[in-house]
């Protein structure tokens, strides 16, 4: 990637990894993105996830669009703990504690190693 995005005129620290849940991935395809996600940091840029209200939390819980805070947070929970560096949402204070916590509880588990 660094040598095409070079000859581009591209500066590599400049590209944010987002592997775009949902557009027109089945639910089983963004549930494997989540499994994995610790993979995409294997390319070296910030990872940004977005699950915020998706249809795969809506198809999983059996929850309509309004009613999928928790599954977000859940999700973002779990993105978080596995490399995301940016998440994007639709209720930012409601999720941000979720966000603060998770990397709390990484922290408080690295330092009991």
């Amino acid at each position: 990637m660094e040598e095409n995005t070079l000859k581009l005129g591209i500066d590599t620290d400049k590209i944010i990894i987002d592997p775009g849940i949902g557009f027109w991935k089945t639910t089983n395809d963004n549930l494997n993105i989540l499994r994995n996600l610790e993979r995409f940091k294997e390319i070296g840029n910030p990872i940004l996830i977005g699950t915020s209200r998706k249809s795969t939390i809506g198809n999983v819980l059996n929850l309509p669009i309004n009613d999928r805070l928790e599954g977000t947070a859940a999700s973002l929970a779990i993105s978080i703990s596995k490399g995301a560096d940016i998440i994007r949402v639709h209720d930012v204070k409601a999720v941000s504690y979720t966000h603060l916590r998770a990397h709390e509880t990484e922290a408080d588990l690295v330092c009991r190693l």
